[in-house]
Formats: structure tokens, sequence, C-alpha cells
């Protein structure tokens, strides 16, 4: 009898324990309204598909120009969900810190942490819901911004994120194939979700995808390749950086290029976007850009850039509606998790999550805030537009203190941040 009392009381406390465990992504007391979790639950699975017949960039060569290759990708799908009895969003994520399997200064090591969501939980019946995919860094992970594509899926989306090949923390490989295939990846995963959506499928899919009303989330090399995959056409110049001009795929003017337009994507949310400092796209480039895109960045950041980079993309898209979100103080990690614990041993490791002068925590919520209202608006016709339609900086960049002026944030607590808006030409 003894026995069985210490094994309830057990099975109590691990219960209390992992409702109370903290998650990436919770509600702080100061986080702005549209933070919140949805009503739903969220399921999660992992799934890999093979992208067939790629140039392999990494081994094109003079005397081999065009060798081919299957893409592995590794995806991770977050949708709303029906819990078993007893079933609770809890799961664990195991990803892995480093950069590159070749990097002794950071070898690739190991860690977990927790998600609030049920893995492998059957899908919520009865309902279509827009398709977001979620592109990360160079190197990084499709679980490096499960704060945020948990919180969407609550909120009735499908999100997919994608472990590139050759530009994760495990196994980063060379430049050119994360700038020739990020696109390509984002625009394959788009159509292995579409066809997964349609009836009779057998996928578990099938029937809840509206793939028609898709998103692309990118950060870094991500937000490089979100805007590529909607018409932002690399330069003359960036075509010089991938070997035997295999980046022309991509180039602004190229007739294949134009033609794979996908007009199923509906919006972008580009944190940190690679390129406006590298010459990656001209004019031409970024006025292919006619769809309304989030840009979010710090002002401060030392590696996409900040005026010469993330600001000229912002300013020249000239034929997009968009918006951008700055982070004052903030560096180049306005999109990821905070950092994970395993981190800290490493300054490398803990640098590539954290931000020198802003809580990480604090960064999540605001995005969350933000995307929601954005993609609310351009996937469901939700009546949010007034979170987006905030006043400008002051002449001096600071906020405008009057309570109200920032829609959802609480007294006091919209503060070290920018907002900006231009409308398309």
């Amino acid at each position: 009898m003894a026995g069985r009392m210490w094994l309830v009381v057990a099975l109590m406390v691990a219960a209390s324990s992992v409702s109370a465990q903290e998650y990436y992504g919770d509600f702080r007391p100061d986080a702005p309204e549209l933070a919140a979790r949805g009503p739903l639950a969220v399921g999660v699975r992992t799934m890999v598909v093979e992208h067939q017949d790629q140039l392999d960039i990494l081994h094109a060569s003079a005397e081999q120009p065009n060798p081919r290759y299957s893409r592995k990708l590794t995806l991770e799908i977050w949708y709303p969900a029906r819990l078993a009895a007893g079933q609770q969003e809890h799961t664990v994520y195991t990803d892995v810190l480093g950069s590159g399997a070749n990097d002794l200064g950071r070898p690739n090591t190991p860690f977990q942490f927790p998600g609030r969501a049920a893995r492998d939980a059957a899908p919520a019946p009865g309902e279509r819901y827009p398709l977001v995919i979620v592109s990360h860094g160079y190197p990084g992970s499709r679980l490096q911004m499960s704060y945020l594509t948990e919180n969407l899926a609550s909120k009735g989306y499908v999100v997919v994120a994608i472990d590139h090949a050759e530009s994760t923390r495990a196994d980063k490989a060379g430049f050119p194939s994360t700038l020739l295939n990020r696109r390509l990846d984002d625009l394959f995963v788009l159509d292995t979700v579409a066809a997964w959506a349609r009836p009779g499928s057998g996928s578990f899919l099938s029937g809840m995808v509206d793939a028609e009303n898709s998103a692309l989330i990118g950060y870094s090399m991500g937000g490089y390749g979100a805007l590529n995959a909607v018409g932002a056409g690399v330069s003359a110049a960036a075509v010089a950086y991938v070997p035997g001009g295999g980046l022309a795929v991509n180039q602004q003017g190229n007739p294949r290029y134009e033609a794979q337009r996908d007009a199923r994507i509906k919006a972008v949310v580009a944190f940190a976007p690679w390129g406006g400092a590298h010459q990656v796209w001209d004019a031409a480039g970024l006025a292919g850009v006619r769809m309304p895109v989030l840009f979010i960045s710090g002002d401060q950041d030392d590696v996409a850039g900040y005026r010469d980079g993330v600001l000229k993309l912002f300013e020249g898209a000239v034929h997009a509606d968009r918006y951008l979100l700055t982070y004052v103080g903030g560096r180049h990690n306005s999109a990821p998790n905070p950092p994970s614990p395993a981190s800290w041993s490493n300054f490398d490791d803990f640098m590539a999550y954290s931000e020198p002068v802003w809580d990480s925590r604090r960064i999540n919520n605001i995005n969350q805030h933000f995307v929601t209202a954005f993609l609310g608006i351009h996937l469901k016709q939700a009546a949010l537009q007034a979170y987006l339609d905030l006043p400008p900086p002051q002449a001096d960049g600071s906020i405008r203190q009057d309570p109200g002026l920032w829609k959802g944030f609480p007294k006091r607590a919209a503060l070290g941040l920018e907002w900006r808006h231009l409308p398309p030409k």
C-alpha cells in the first residue's frame, strides 16, 4: 500500500511539473496582447522528404558542371490537433549546437528542450488551415523558432519548418549550396505539402491544409530565400558568388526564374534577411517583390547589416506593402529561441542565440504579437490592421509615449522599438 501511495504521489508531482514547466514562447506579464497562445491544441510530427535530381553545386567542376543528387530535407510540422484522453501538449525536441561537423572550436553537441505540443497527436478535424513555411539561418535548424511555430499552430495554421540540407548546424557545408537552394527548397516543400493536403492523399494532412493560402517566414539566409522565392531575383553580381553560373536560376530577368512566381504565397516575414549589404539584389531585383512583407531586425545587426542591409531592403521593395519592426540596440538574433543552458559553456554557441541588450523571451513575445497580426490580416482576412497602424518614430527616433498609441502593448511596455510602414508605389 505504501508503495502504491508513493507511485501516486510521484505521478502527481510529474504531472504538475509538466504543467508548471516554462516553455519557449510562454506569455510574459509584459507581453503584447496578440502574443497569447491561441485556443487550439497543437500537435507536432517529424517527416523526411527528398527533392530528387537537384544540382549538386558543391561538387560541380569544369569537368562535371552538372552533377545531380537528391536533397534530403527533414521537416517539423506543427498543426491544430485533437488530443486523446490524457494526452498533454508536451514534447522534447533534440537539436544540436555547433557550426558544422568540422568546426573543432564549436563541436556539434546535441541538446534538448521542451516544447508545448503533443507528439504525433491526431489532427483536428473539419477545417482547412493556411500554410506557413519556416526557413532557418545559416547554420540553423528547423527547431530554432519553436516559440513562434507552436504559437501559430495554436491560432489555426499548419506550420512546416525545414532543415535545409548542407545548411544546418549539424551538416553545414559550402555557402553556395545555401545561396542556390533556399528558394528551391521552399517551393518544393510548398508543392509537397499541397500534395499531402489533397483529399485521398493518405497523409495526416489530407483535407487539412489550404496551400493556396500560404506564407513564408525566413531568418537570415531564410529571409534571403523567402524574398528570392517571391520575386526578388538576385543581381548579375550575385550570380558570380556561385561557381559555374549555377545561381542564374534565381536571377532577376531570367525567364525561367520569372515563370516560377507562385501565387499561393500571399505574405512574407523576413527576420534579419541577409543580402542587402552584399549587393545580392539591385533595384530591379527588389522591385520584383509585389506582396506584403514584414521585416524584423535589430539596428545593430552586424551580420545582415541594418542601414546598408535590412533597411535598404525595406526601402527598396518599392512595389510591396511593407513594414519594418526594429529592435533598437538589437543585433542579428531577432528570430531564434532563447539560448539553451547547454550553450553557456561556449561563447560562440551562446551568441548564436542571445542578444546582448535584449531579453530573448521579450523579443519572442513581441514577434508573436506582430506576426500574428500580419499573417492574420493576409492569410485569414482578420480585422487586425489596427495592430499595425502604429505611429512612426519621432524625429529623434524615440517612441511616442501616449498610452494606447501602440495597440496591444501594456502601459509603459512599448520601449526600445521602432515601427515603419511604406505602401507600394
